[in-house]
């Protein structure tokens, strides 16, 4: 997530073609461009897994699932935004090089750091994509997931399929249900071979992803 704010301002095509020209990603919000820290072990494991699995379900079905080098825009001026997994079931994203406007379905893997932006205004930013259906995010200490998602009504409703909220049951039994993709899978799938004891090292003063 956000790292630090260079001081300088910029207008939405400044930033597209200055960032094109860094050796790091920067997001982009109200003129002012933030870069962007690399992740934890146990962050990309998750990620990995993610994708993987969306991948696999996604096969044949005229949707395309992309990691955190693909940069979503909210508008054509920004916020501009990159989301750890997006999936997009549009046309126009499929033949995109640039960016991704029509997402269906964002994921973002937490940090104790950035937890609280990605759930607030990180989440306020993407409601604003009328494509959008469901915005996750995943635990990266302890095995947890929620799911904000969009109802018929246009609000917006929290799935949470966590073990601790569910007492008879466990990790490995509770199933995680993506309307949006028509995607099941164990919650364990989402944590395999992920140290989450480890998700959390000393920061040192540093933000980590």
């Amino acid at each position: 997530m956000i790292a630090h704010r260079d001081d300088f301002r910029l207008s939405p095509q400044d930033y597209l073609d200055w960032e094109a020209q860094q050796p790091i990603k920067y997001e982009y919000i109200n003129g002012e461009a933030y870069a962007m820290t690399g992740g934890t072990l146990p962050h990309n494991d998750i990620a990995v897994n993610l994708t993987t699995l969306l991948k696999a379900h996604l096969r044949g079905k005229r949707c395309k699932v992309r990691m955190s080098d693909a940069k979503v825009g909210i508008t054509e001026q920004g916020p501009f935004f990159y989301p750890d997994v997006v999936v997009s079931c549009d046309e126009r994203d499929r033949t995109a090089i640039k960016m991704v406007r029509y997402p269906c379905l964002i994921i973002e893997v937490l940090s104790p750091s950035t937890e609280g932006y990605d759930r607030g205004e990180k989440f306020r930013r993407y409601r604003q994509l009328d494509s959008l259906q469901e915005y996750v995010v995943v635990e990266c200490d302890r095995k947890g997931v929620d799911c904000y998602r969009r109802s018929d009504r246009g609000t917006w409703e929290l799935s949470p399929y966590t073990p601790d909220d569910l007492s008879e049951t466990s990790a490995d039994d509770l199933e995680i249900h993506l309307t949006s993709i028509d995607f099941r899978c164990p919650l364990s799938l989402v944590y395999e071979d992920v140290e989450v004891n480890l998700a959390v090292p000393e920061l040192n003063g540093a933000d980590q992803k």
